[in-house]
């Protein structure tokens, strides 16, 4: 599976500030919740989902390592951004010493389908947007709308084909 951590603004009170536990560097620091998603590389359906996690505390690496991480079985890895360089047993990335420089421009085109995925969910106004509901709630939004896209994908909305050969 490809993964990837994305950010969905919050309501933020005030500027945004070091050290804030929400702060995302994707939108210059304004506050934000975090999601792990996995799309499975052959079908393209959203296999899994982690968080929500403040965007500020933690990096998409250390959500891999609190979860996913795991669930992974001795030999397995997944396909990621540079946001998880490090853990070559079991993470895939460009810059990471186990990924072979013939294998980088297939790998690249798993990441956009995925990339497609989140910009999806992105599409619904209410994750596209500054959420202003009770940040409680937020996961349950999320995962809604993680679903709806899913049940998209899988009737009559695919994302595009990925050849995809790990050896």
């Amino acid at each position: 599976m490809t993964i990837d951590g994305t950010d969905y603004r919050i309501l933020q009170k005030g500027a945004a500030r070091k050290g804030n536990a929400f702060g995302s560097f994707k939108y210059a620091g304004k506050s934000a919740l975090r999601y792990e998603l996995g799309v499975d590389i052959l079908a393209g359906n959203l296999i899994w989902v982690s968080g929500p996690y403040p965007a500020g505390k933690y990096t998409d690496v250390a959500i891999f390592d609190s979860v996913l991480a795991h669930c992974l079985e001795q030999g397995e890895r997944v396909e990621a951004d540079n946001g998880y360089v490090g853990r070559p047993l079991q993470i895939k990335c460009p810059k990471n010493d186990c990924n072979p420089a013939e294998n980088r421009v297939m790998q690249g085109i798993a990441r956009s389908r995925h990339e497609t995925f989140n910009g999806r969910l992105k599409a619904w106004g209410i994750l596209g947007n500054v959420y202003r509901h009770d940040i409680r709630e937020h996961g349950t939004v999320f995962y809604a709308c993680a679903v709806i896209t899913q049940l998209a994908v899988a009737n009559g909305e695919p994302l595009f084909e990925v050849e995809y050969c790990d050896e």
